[in-house]
């Protein structure tokens, strides 16, 4: 399954995630409090913003033995993390890949990065600040879909093959292809910017102007062959990604980084749309 899934990961690709590090984040620990318990197993797989292949899955010792029950749960027992490294000694690795990324997972704002924020300030250290956390039960709760609402349950409909349930990267694996078919089946919930569709996940809510505009943009004139730039009053607005409805010149400010990657062949393959809005900036 970690390989089927590391591999349509490399594919996968949607305008939401246009221009961003997106990882499916997945634990497995000594038990279900986020305050006492400890990680085990991490497992984070996806795609850096420049479409490389991220894989990592790393066993830890945690400073309290594993329960029997969740050894039952995971298969992960005392003598299997013994020579582990502790959490401390990947610290700096994992905040290097969860900060500014996507994460994607089950239950993961509540479950596995609240046990991951308490485990670095048991080091006493801020954890790292994803840009977004696209969590699977939020949805499809928001969704209102029918329960059963596990990840298996979820995956067996969904027709994903969730082998080696309860172990960090198959179930971080499943997780992304089932938000993958969630963002297929429900498309117009995802036309949104990557805040908005967070908004919506969190709250039920969306920015109505944002989203009033969104709806409108294909109604403006588009500047560049794919459409991705559309023209408004002497102005130029995104049409995709997360900056969806968004003008050019707000990007300056708000998002430097994504526009000098937008201004990129990576962003806009139109070379003219690209020396367009460099003028339209500089003026």
């Amino acid at each position: 399954m970690f390989k089927e899934g590391t591999r349509r990961f490399t594919i996968m690709s949607t305008d939401l995630f246009e221009g961003e590090k997106v990882l499916a984040f997945d634990l497995e620990t000594t038990g279900i409090s986020t305050n006492r318990d400890q990680i085990v197993q991490l497992a984070l797989i996806g795609t850096e913003v420049d479409q490389t292949p991220v894989a990592v899955e790393r066993l830890v010792k945690p400073r309290i033995p594993i329960p029997q029950g969740a050894s039952n749960v995971h298969g992960i027992y005392n003598e299997d993390v013994r020579h582990s490294p502790p959490f401390s000694s990947i610290a700096d690795e994992v905040h290097d890949l969860i900060d500014g990324a996507v994460l994607v997972g089950h239950n993961v704002r509540k479950f596995d990065y609240a046990m991951l924020e308490n485990e670095f300030l048991r080091l006493g250290r801020l954890a790292p600040k994803p840009k977004a956390i696209m969590d699977t039960l939020e949805i499809v709760r928001r969704l209102k879909l029918p329960r059963p609402h596990k990840l298996g349950a979820l995956c067996h409909r969904h027709g994903i093959r969730l082998e080696h349930a309860h172990t960090a990267t198959a179930d971080a694996a499943a997780t992304m292809l089932l938000f993958w078919r969630l963002t297929v089946e429900h498309a117009p919930v995802f036309r949104n910017s990557l805040e908005e569709v967070e908004r919506w996940i969190v709250h039920g809510e969306r920015n109505k102007d944002a989203s009033a505009l969104g709806r409108g943009l294909n109604d403006l004139h588009p500047v560049d062959s794919l459409g991705k730039i559309r023209q408004d009053d002497g102005g130029y607005i995104v049409a995709f990604g997360r900056h969806r409805g968004r003008y050019i010149t707000e990007l300056q400010e708000h998002d430097p980084a994504y526009l000098n990657w937008l201004l990129s062949p990576n962003g806009i393959e139109c070379e003219d749309t690209r020396d367009l809005l460099k003028e339209h900036l500089a003026n």
